[in-house]
């Protein structure tokens, strides 16, 4: 009985590099309401998104004055998350302050 065993040559492929694409980001945007306090939406900007006294007042007066007001910028799943967690906070307290994530425009 014969053996016969075939020489296999293997061949070393080349890649280019993976470019991947950062993943896309979205911004946290807190709306105006009527009803919700002042000082509840400086208390959820230090506490949901780290930002320092002066910058939550800053932001809450963009809230309050133009209807709107950026929190941060963050990838989707994070961004998610701190939109969770307001409305978990409001809710706790029963104010109707909205929070809500969108694409950051090109």
């Amino acid at each position: 009985m014969a053996i016969h065993t075939e020489n296999q040559r293997s061949a070393l492929l080349e890649r280019a590099p993976a470019k991947t694409a950062p993943p896309p980001m979205y911004q946290v945007v807190l709306l105006n309401d009527d009803y919700t306090p002042m000082e509840f939406v400086v208390h959820v900007l230090q506490k949901v998104f780290g930002k320092p006294e002066e910058e939550a007042a800053r932001i809450m007066l963009q809230v309050h004055h133009e209807g709107r007001g950026v929190c941060g910028v963050y990838t989707r799943d994070i961004a998610a998350t701190r939109v969770e967690r307001v409305r978990q906070m409001a809710y706790a307290r029963q104010h109707p302050l909205q929070c809500v994530m969108e694409p950051v425009p090109s």
